[in-house]
């Protein structure tokens, strides 16, 4: 039996009958990781904890902007006024709900390097990222661990989800052997209603659900898109891998080898992301060392600075995000100007 004060919170999802009293302490005894708490992320994050799961760790390099606001369910106002990293935010709101659980917040940029490590425990991983390089990382890292991974996107009025479960599904390379080319919508782009990544959440987070509590017999095996505004709906089979799939057939990892991978990277919003190499900054040091040169304030997890016209957020690992350029060549000759090389 579960305890008394538990039965009552999750009491209508105990009748359910997919779960009742021993999916609910499957749940209750789950380690998932969450990579990316933006739209989708944070929607999967609020929805998981309320079911119950035990741990959710939740990996995410940004931090809040007054943009976020209208789509990323687990933000306010006062986030994005101290910028504050969205994987501290969402524990901080997630405790506030939910003080059974436990949140593991980490604030970086999931790459190569820190795979294992942030995705270390975990038995099950979920998409909450905005482009394709970091995805690939996470189904070679899924596939040569043999853990199921859950693909989730949305953009525009447009959501899509996919199960990837080693050798028993196709996985994300079966179905995309290589990464678009050429122009293609983001939510800079095109925008995005919340509705659309509402319900491209909430399908992913039911299949996450069934995984957890043991329902093999009910995943979906497909890739399922739908558009909220057209009311178009597809799905494409994925019941099994792809014959000569570099990936799940090959075991070629060449995502998890960072063959090609640059540290300096678009990272949206007009901005460029500098992950070169980890040195610790000193917040109140390099604030003064700043000020001189723009405005600049601080909290314990990121360092804004304003030299006109850019902006620069710094993270306590040394990591920057540049905003107000493209062009890699000037955001690295700022980090130099300002951080150093």
């Amino acid at each position: 039996m579960i305890c008394l004060e538990l039965e009552e919170r999750y009491s209508r999802q105990v009748l359910f009958p997919g779960i009742g009293q021993e999916g609910q302490r499957r749940l209750a005894a789950a380690h998932v990781a969450l990579v990316g708490c933006g739209a989708t992320g944070s929607a999967l994050a609020s929805l998981l904890a309320r079911a119950g799961v035990g741990t959710i760790r939740i990996i995410d390099r940004d931090y809040v902007e007054p943009s976020n606001l209208q789509r990323q369910s687990l933000f306010d106002e006062s986030d994005a006024a101290h910028s504050l990293p969205k994987a501290i935010a969402a524990a901080r709101k997630i405790s506030a709900f939910n003080s059974q659980i436990v949140i593991e917040p980490r604030v970086a940029d999931l790459v190569p390097a820190s795979v294992d490590l942030l995705l270390s425990e975990a038995q099950l991983i979920l998409d909450g990222t905005d482009n394709f390089e970091t995805r690939y990382l996470l189904n070679d890292f899924a596939l040569k661990n043999s853990l199921p991974w859950i693909y989730t996107a949305a953009v525009g009025s447009y959501g899509v989800t996919l199960n990837v479960i080693p050798e028993r599904t196709a996985c994300l390379a079966c179905l995309f052997p290589d990464p678009p080319r050429g122009a293609f919508e983001t939510c800079e782009t095109a925008g995005i209603l919340n509705s659309s990544v509402n319900l491209a959440a909430s399908v992913a987070a039911t299949e996450a659900v069934k995984l957890l509590v043991g329902a093999d017999d009910r995943l979906r095996r497909t890739l399922l898109s739908f558009d909220v505004w057209t009311n178009a709906r597809a799905e494409i089979g994925a019941e099994n891998p792809r014959p000569g799939c570099r990936a799940c057939g090959e075991h070629d990892f060449i995502h998890l080898e960072g063959e090609g991978r640059a540290h300096i990277t678009l990272c949206g919003r007009n901005s460029v992301q500098i992950h070169e190499r980890h040195r610790l900054i000193d917040f109140p040091e390099m604030s003064r060392r700043l000020k001189p040169h723009g405005e600049v304030r601080h909290n314990d997890f990121v360092l804004k600075f304003w030299p006109e016209p850019y902006e620069m957020t710094l993270f306590p690992d040394g990591r920057a995000i540049i905003k107000g350029t493209t062009d890699s060549a000037v955001a690295r000759s700022l980090y130099a100007r300002y951080v150093g090389s």
